[in-house]
């Protein structure tokens, strides 16, 4: 029964928002609050309330049956959540209050995701930009294996250019009540397949309890020809395929630490639409050697991991490692 703002921030997973108070409406009620008197506020908000709960019978809730049995919750007083449950069972629904409402949830996904995270053995996929981690461990998903994309749960490839283009990260509560649905669904005692991911995704801080299981886990090695790399990172990265100086915009962060002389080659090469030399010169002279030295310290296994090798990163050779991974790693 949250406003649309609060339940774009989080939700408990499956949760149907159906307001009492908008954003606006809520505001006001605030606003009324703080400037007149909680008396005010009440008495407006209880008329906005008792409207909006109307209209939600007779729309959302006018074909549900009688054994209907809906779990309601608000953020944490109860009020917009209690007076909701009160008028579904007076009509004759099972309707039951959350007890602390999403604030509980939040201290149990809180409490519950650390603990989650240490009761699974990981494998990470590891392999230097381009090799089709993320892909490989979408095949490993199609051929049964457990898997987490952490990169798809976060939105964003974890890198410098791993926003995506129209699609912005959620938040840190959203993400961590993601990751704890995913995780309450395997099984400890299969392996995890997860990718190789530094602490944060690009503003998402991944717990630190599975970051030290995956450091002391078991490794799979990518190894990829550079040509077949640069192709995989064109259809991955097509919008900059299209707008290369874009790219390059995004790029100047990284002069203290590559230089001014490859700054103004990947400008050159972004104006000449030399994609292929771009993206070439982007993996060897930055994204190889940052990726290598963080690595290898990072894995403790790393130098065990088992290797794969791809001449190209597509679905019949994705599909075949997945195959050779999940019958190497099928249990613990």
């Amino acid at each position: 029964m949250r406003s649309p703002g609060e339940y774009a921030e989080d939700f408990i997973p499956g949760a149907k928002n159906h307001p009492v108070l908008d954003n606006d409406e809520r505001a006001q009620v605030g606003t009324i609050n703080k400037q007149q008197s909680p008396f005010e506020a009440k008495r407006f908000g209880a008329a906005l309330v008792s409207k909006n709960i109307g209209d939600m019978i007779a729309t959302h809730f006018a074909s549900k049956p009688k054994d209907w049995s809906p779990l309601v919750y608000c953020w944490r007083g109860g009020k917009r959540s209690g007076v909701t449950t009160h008028i579904l069972r007076e009509i004759g629904f099972n309707a039951v209050q959350l007890d602390g409402g999403y604030k509980a949830f939040r201290g149990h996904v809180n409490e519950e995701l650390p603990l989650l995270s240490r009761r699974f053995n990981y494998v990470t996929i590891c392999g230097v930009t381009g090799t089709g981690k993320t892909a490989l461990l979408h095949a490993l998903d199609r051929a049964g294996a457990q898997t987490v994309d952490l990169e798809g749960i976060a939105k964003h490839r974890g890198s410098l250019l791993g926003d995506l283009p129209d699609e912005p990260q959620p938040s840190q509560k959203r993400f961590d009540t993601l990751l704890w649905a995913k995780l309450s669904s395997l099984d400890p005692n299969k392996p995890v397949f997860v990718e190789s991911e530094s602490k944060k995704i690009g503003l998402l801080q991944m717990p630190e309890a599975m970051r030290e299981r995956m450091k002391t886990g078991e490794c799979v090695w990518l190894d990829v020809p550079l040509s077949a790399r640069v192709m995989h990172i064109r259809n991955d990265y097509a919008h900059f395929v299209s707008d290369p100086l874009a790219l390059v915009g995004k790029l100047e962060p990284l002069r203290p630490l590559r230089g001014t002389k490859l700054l103004e080659s990947w400008q050159r090469q972004a104006e000449s639409r030399d994609i292929d030399a771009l993206f070439g010169s982007l993996m060897v002279d930055h994204y190889d050697p940052l990726y290598t030295k963080a690595i290898s310290k990072n894995y403790v296994n790393l130098s065990r991991a088992e290797r794969v090798s791809l001449a190209h990163v597509d679905i019949e050779q994705l599909s075949a490692a997945a195959d050779q991974l999940t019958t190497r790693f099928r249990t613990h």
